[in-house]
This record gives C-alpha cells, sequence and structure tokens, in this order.
C-alpha cells in the first residue's frame, strides 16, 4: 500500500503517522505490518501488510478490510497505489 501524506512536513512528521497507523493496524486485524520507506520522500509512506490464511478469500476479505479501515479512519491519506500477491505454499 502506498500513500501520500498531504500534511507531512517532515520525517519526523511520516514516522509517527508510520508508527500510529502500523500499530493500529496489527492491533485491529491481527496482520503483520512493516514500512516499506524511501527515507527521501517524506510525503509518502509504503506499507507491507501481510496476513496468513489457508484460504484464498480469506487473505482478500481481510485486505479489504484493512484498506477500508485505513480510508475510514485516516480521511487526511491518500491511498496511491494497492498491490496483492497470493503465496501460496506445500
Amino acid at each position: 500500500m502506498e500513500l501520500r501524506l498531504p500534511e507531512s512536513q517532515s520525517l519526523k512528521d511520516r514516522r509517527q503517522v508510520s508508527r500510529s497507523l502500523t500499530s493500529r493496524i496489527r492491533n485491529q486485524f491481527n496482520v503483520a505490518v512493516a514500512e516499506d520507506a524511501d527515507e527521501q520522500l517524506w510525503q509518502r509512506l509504503g506499507l507491507v501488510i501481510c496476513c496468513a490464511s489457508n484460504e484464498v478469500s480469506h487473505a482478500h476479505e481481510m485486505m479489504a478490510k484493512v484498506v477500508s479501515f485505513v480510508e475510514e479512519s485516516r480521511p487526511d491519506l491518500e491511498i496511491l497505489s494497492l498491490a496483492t500477491e497470493i503465496i501460496s505454499g506445500v
């Protein structure tokens, strides 16, 4: 998930948004969240969200809920892009 942070004026602002948002997503959905950041762009934030499931439909549902949560809880942020990758194992 690539986000635009129009209110961010520094890397410190971006980091504050990142910490808050990743913590809230982890607590709400029990998924792994990590910042995939380009340290030079303080108005952009990349988040990698990982959900483990034995059903593809459940994984898609969880990711859709996370996206809805971000849109509803942080209307000040703009979602620039979303990408989903399903990895099936043995």
